[in-house]
């Protein structure tokens, strides 16, 4: 596969991934001026800690599922012996959360809603059990199919929340009495919940014959023992990645020194505003999709190096481009949000630059991946998780939430440099460093020009977006003359 198929998937990846989760973005303004910043903190929160829990779930199987099951010869196998693990898995542990919903719910100090847990626990497990259905896709080269699922699964979500947020207090007003047979305002930020685990369910539904197929093979227990060795140092890094990505939204309410209340009215802020900065991780997640299978099927080819530098560049590109787009535009992007969380836009641009070096340490770790140190990647990720909780720890309680901006940034560039760094002696990429420094700094500082110049232009908006396009496009001008 050429670079040039890789970005073709991508882009199909990219239809569910961008345009998916742009809709997703879509609900924020909804969510921000419906919700007040501590019921929104509520949603923050809960997502936050249950991707720990998606981590374990998964298992990491379909990273296992590529690196065994790529040769087409061994997919079968490997595919079956991946879904009935998942199976047993995660019916275990998806059903202590269900038994044990009450006690989960009083830990978490949500003593009156342990119906979220169980909401939870089955989104989860049906997400768990979806994951090998998609890598198959991958595998086999159907970004299409793969991309309609996902945007099937985003649309139920969207149609819910809308149905439920939106419409149906509308419909109240109005004296239409039969909307109490789906409705009640009792149940509030738990609609969001109950139409993600809805449209979880039915994606796993769409899939099933994907599914399905596992029981045309068998369980193999030899390879399953691989698969798992394979996979328990991966279980690690994700976890670890979670650390990094959530630890700060799941302990925020406990570390932050105001009340309860406030506590969780600054988790709602933070929580908004970390979603402008992850406008930057849809091309990220898209590219991800693409690239991981690509990297193992091209593992052994002699230019395998070359494009794997080649491919990290344009990576490195794009996302400093998008990062320099979300800066120039942050006086429009910002309507996402509802007024109430304008006050936390000064973290956006260290978040994003964290995002960045993000996607940058994704590129650099495939190495261990295919070179089978995922170990090696385990404790460069739990370095990354010791960062991010010390920092956390020592800054949040005395600055609030811009310490843990800073501490995601400080974990991502560790994490990035860690990898490269030790991936050079086993998997020699010869990375183009300059190229890419430059375009990161370039889009940085025109970002950063971009900022300092609106002072000046306060009173004339139109022509601040005027300069604004054209400092954007004075990148891709520089992009296209440097290439």
């Amino acid at each position: 596969m050429s670079i040039k198929k890789l970005a073709g998937e991508t882009a199909w990846y990219g239809l569910s991934s961008i345009v998916g989760r742009f809709l997703n973005v879509l609900l924020v303004p909804i969510y921000t001026n419906l919700l007040s910043p501590a019921e929104y903190g509520v949603v923050t929160d809960f997502y936050a800690t249950f991707a720990f829990l998606m981590v374990i779930l998964s298992f990491q199987m379909v990273s296992a599922f590529f690196r065994y099951g790529t040769p087409e010869n061994d997919r079968q196998n490997a595919f079956s012996t991946g879904i009935f693990f998942l199976i047993f898995f995660t019916f275990f542990i998806a059903g202590l959360a269900l038994i044990f919903a009450p006690t989960l719910a009083a830990w978490m100090k949500y003593p009156q809603h342990p119906e979220y847990i169980r909401y939870f626990a089955l989104i989860l497990a049906f997400d768990a059990l979806a994951e090998l259905p998609f890598g198959m896709l991958r595998l086999e080269n159907r970004p299409r199919r793969f991309a309609f699922t996902k945007l099937f699964n985003i649309g139920i979500n969207i149609g819910l929340n809308l149905f439920w947020l939106v419409f149906c207090p509308f419909a109240k007003k109005q004296g239409w009495v039969w909307v109490e047979n789906f409705w009640s305002p009792n149940v509030g930020v738990g609609y969001i919940f109950l139409a993600n685990l809805i449209a979880s369910a039915a994606t796993l539904l769409v899939l099933m014959p994907q599914f399905l197929a596992a029981f045309r093979g068998v369980f193999d227990k030899i390879l399953w023992k691989k698969m798992v060795v394979y996979a328990a140092p991966l279980v690690v890094v994700g976890f670890a990645g979670i650390v990094n990505e959530m630890l700060d939204r799941a302990i925020m309410k406990y570390i932050l020194p105001g009340t309860p209340e406030e506590n969780s009215t600054q988790l709602g802020i933070y929580g908004a505003n970390y979603k402008l900065a992850m406008l930057i991780t849809l091309f990220t997640q898209a590219y991800r999709y693409a690239a991981e299978p690509f990297f193992f099927k091209n593992a052994a080819s002699e230019n395998a190096l070359e494009n794997h530098a080649e491919a990290t560049k344009w990576f490195t590109v794009a996302a400093a481009g998008g990062m320099l787009g979300i800066l120039c535009f942050l006086d429009w992007v910002k309507y996402f949000l509802g007024e109430n969380f304008h006050e936390g836009l000064h973290i956006v641009p260290i978040l994003l630059l964290a995002n960045v070096l993000l996607g940058i340490y994704y590129n650099f770790s495939v190495w261990y991946r295919l070179k089978d140190k995922t170990m090696t990647g385990a404790w460069i990720s739990l370095g990354g998780a010791a960062i991010t909780l010390v920092l956390n720890l020592w800054w949040v309680p005395k600055i609030g939430y811009v310490g843990a901006a800073w501490a995601t940034l400080v974990c991502y560039f560790f994490m990035a440099g860690a990898t490269w760094q030790v991936g050079k002696k086993h998997y020699p990429v010869v990375y183009p460093f300059g190229k890419m420094l430059f375009y990161v700094g370039l889009a940085l500082g025109l970002g950063l020009l971009s900022l300092f110049l609106k002072r000046y232009f306060l009173e004339m908006p139109l022509v601040f977006l005027g300069v604004n396009v054209l400092i954007f496009l004075s990148f891709l001008g520089v992009v296209f003359w440097k290439k």
